[in-house]
């Protein structure tokens, strides 16, 4: 990344007070600055270290007043932290999108229909019939099966796997080692104690802005599609089974699992070990604490849940209370026995 301070502040919408045509070429916490990088102060309590700092220009609110003299060019923004992220975004976009071109050896089948500006990391692979847009990058040892549809402006990190026929949307993020559309776990019992396979013939679709955690696996449907819809956020070593529905902007911590056929709704927030029940219907809005279990429906939108198995965030609360209590409830009931007795 290289931009001036002004481009910068162009970017962001605020206004320099310095030398707007220092040159930028990374970003760096406001105690660690050099010359060349940008930072930001949001909490007044790394003030001290505006006066001290060598980066080149620093990301402050428009209501800041700086009590000393200041070596950086500042830019004067309505929120500083929300627009350091915003460069942040930008950083971000610039390095993961400035590859392009096919690195060899890579394979890709017949039948594929390639986007322009894609990028095709050694030791990637792509079956036959694969629909890939524009700008996607490809990432070395990825895997994409056949009949494959990507969107534009994906990331396909090292190592995931993208099996047959699923379907992937615009500007989603595939981190490393994550399994999309493996077979799901379908087994029937049979009167001799074993279990035969239940063959697993649907697919996965990922709807467009989902991001997956790295070593995530979301099941193939047995008939149909599993379903995580736009905005969605999942986190590293989730197990999503098969047929899930999961809603929009639902985000989902690590070590979570989700049974077949469970469907959530949107703006979820799901914290870290979660275990859902298989053929449940979870109302918009809910949110859920870690390591709860929930093996019930929730249809009141934006329920808190705890505990395992889960239950009312409150009542979770209050019962968590009481059990500290138990010792000194159970000395309190041992020694009005006693008097009793006497």
């Amino acid at each position: 990344m290289k931009f001036t301070v002004k481009q910068i502040a162009t970017l962001l919408g605020g206004e320099v007070a310095g030398n707007d045509t220092l040159a930028i070429t990374g970003l760096a916490k406001i105690e660690e600055g050099k010359p060349g990088d940008i930072s930001f102060l949001s909490n007044l309590k790394y003030e001290p270290f505006l006066y001290t700092t060598q980066a080149s220009a620093v990301i402050v609110d428009r209501s800041f007043q700086p009590k000393k003299p200041v070596l950086s060019s500042l830019i004067f923004v309505e929120n500083s932290y929300s627009a350091f992220t915003q460069l942040l975004e930008e950083y971000y976009r610039q390095l993961s999108f400035a590859k392009a071109g096919v690195e060899q050896p890579s394979y890709m089948g017949e039948g594929c229909q390639i986007g322009d500006h894609i990028y095709r990391g050694a030791f990637s692979y792509i079956g036959q019939n694969c629909r890939i847009g524009r700008n996607v990058k490809i990432h070395p040892h990825a895997y994409v099966g056949n009949n494959v549809c990507i969107g534009d402006n994906t990331i396909i990190h090292p190592g995931a796997r993208i099996l047959d026929d699923c379907v992937i949307g615009k500007s989603c993020v595939i981190h490393p080692n994550a399994v999309i559309g493996s077979e799901g776990f379908g087994f029937a019992p049979q009167p001799d104690g074993s279990y035969k396979t239940i063959p697993q013939l649907g697919n996965v679709i990922l709807e467009d802005f989902v991001n997956v955690g790295s070593n995530t696996t979301i099941d193939c449907a047995t008939m149909g599609s599993t379903i995580i819809r736009k905005g969605v956020k999942l986190d590293n070593l989730i197990q999503i089974g098969h047929n899930v529905d999961i809603g929009e902007n639902t985000v989902i911590a690590a070590q979570t699992g989700i049974s077949g056929s469970t469907k959530l709704g949107q703006n979820c927030v799901i914290a870290g070990q979660v275990g859902f029940a298989g053929h449940l219907t979870i109302a918009n809005g809910t949110k859920v604490g870690a390591q709860s279990g929930v093996g019930k429906n929730v249809y009141e939108e934006g329920t808190s849940l705890n505990s395992s198995p889960a239950f009312g965030l409150k009542e979770s609360m209050r019962s968590l209370a009481i059990f500290r209590k138990l010792p000194a409830l159970e000395q309190r009931l041992t020694n009005l026995e006693k008097k009793n007795a006497k």
